[in-house]
């Protein structure tokens, strides 16, 4: 497979910034963001920063390819994917490889309908701060991306380009053995602290500190693992300590996509978290109160300033 040269992002948000910037910083021509005009016009004129410097990124207009990409990076919220797939379209080509970097578990089928399941690698992103307000992104640990194929004993064409590209331009990254049980944990992750973050307000530092915090993450994580099971994936209690001690290299004012969702009074993504947890459990007869309670919670918030 060729080296990877051009790369496409679709969301600029915290994590899209932020990682557009490592690559702009290695080679400003790699890195173009992909936007509606509005969009454009609004990032053209506030301009983008990362952690303080500015960066003057290439766009690209939907249905105005500046050519095929050689990987596209999907970093929006679940509730924007459809549009992001409609957006992509004219930038993907038969070499085209999409990583896509939301929440969730469920991303990566959804693409795989539109452009077909031989384009995508499975990923994630773990272990960032990355926070965003206006058009300025900050972060002190960036964290990494996790990607492959289902299982990567042996690394394929495509895993080893995004390796190589990874290497080139200095973004941190993993290559697990098995990649949907990393999927799933990092899924267990997310339905544990973004939910009760958002509930309680919580930067990541109250989590280092309060016991009872970290109690009410893992008791929504825990029926993660129960779920996990049924689909032949072992999760296990050891897994959410491991997830304690990521939230612990994080920096204490940080905080969770869905607590800034919520503080900036935008749609959370509570349908990916604690409603998929809802509907599995209901499809494998397991029990879910504690994410019952949670999704009824956070659509309170949401209703209190977007309206019924």
């Amino acid at each position: 497979m060729k080296e990877i040269q051009k790369v496409y992002i679709s969301g600029l948000g915290a994590i899209g910034s932020a990682y557009a910037s490592l690559l702009f910083e290695a080679d400003p021509a790699l890195v173009t963001v992909i936007a509606d005009p509005e969009r454009i016009g609004r990032y053209q004129k506030n301009g983008i920063t990362v952690n303080g410097k500015p960066y003057p990124f290439q766009y690209s207009q939907p249905g105005f390819s500046q050519g095929p990409a050689d990987l596209i990076l999907i970093a929006v919220k679940q509730h924007h994917l459809e549009q992001s797939i409609r957006d992509i379209r004219d930038f993907v080509a038969e070499h085209t490889i999409i990583l896509s970097l939301l929440n969730g578990i469920t991303s990566e089928e959804i693409i795989g309908r539109t452009y077909g399941d031989d384009k995508l690698l499975f990923s994630f992103v773990v272990g960032t701060d990355a926070t965003r307000e206006g058009t300025s992104t900050r972060f002190a640990n960036i964290g990494k991306i996790v990607f492959g194929d289902k299982m990567n004993r042996n690394f394929s064409p495509k895993v080893a380009a995004v390796k190589e590209l990874f290497d080139r331009v200095g973004i941190p990254y993993q290559i697990p053995e098995d990649m949907l049980r990393e999927l799933w944990w990092k899924f267990m992750m997310n339905v544990g602290i973004n939910q009760t973050s958002a509930i309680l307000k919580a930067p990541y530092g109250v989590f280092q500190k309060v016991a009872e915090a970290r109690e009410l993450m893992a008791m929504a994580s825990r029926e993660v693992i129960h779920l996990a099971e049924r689909n032949g994936i072992n999760l296990c209690e050891a897994d959410i300590q491991k997830y304690i001690q990521v939230i612990d290299t994080i920096s204490a004012a940080g905080k969770t996509s869905m607590l800034q969702d919520v503080e900036a009074c935008r749609k959370t993504e509570v349908e990916t978290f604690a409603g998929t947890v809802i509907e599995l459990g209901k499809k494998y007869g397991v029990e879910t109160p504690v994410n019952q309670i949670l999704y009824r919670m956070i659509k309170t918030l949401e209703q209190t300033y977007l309206g019924g």
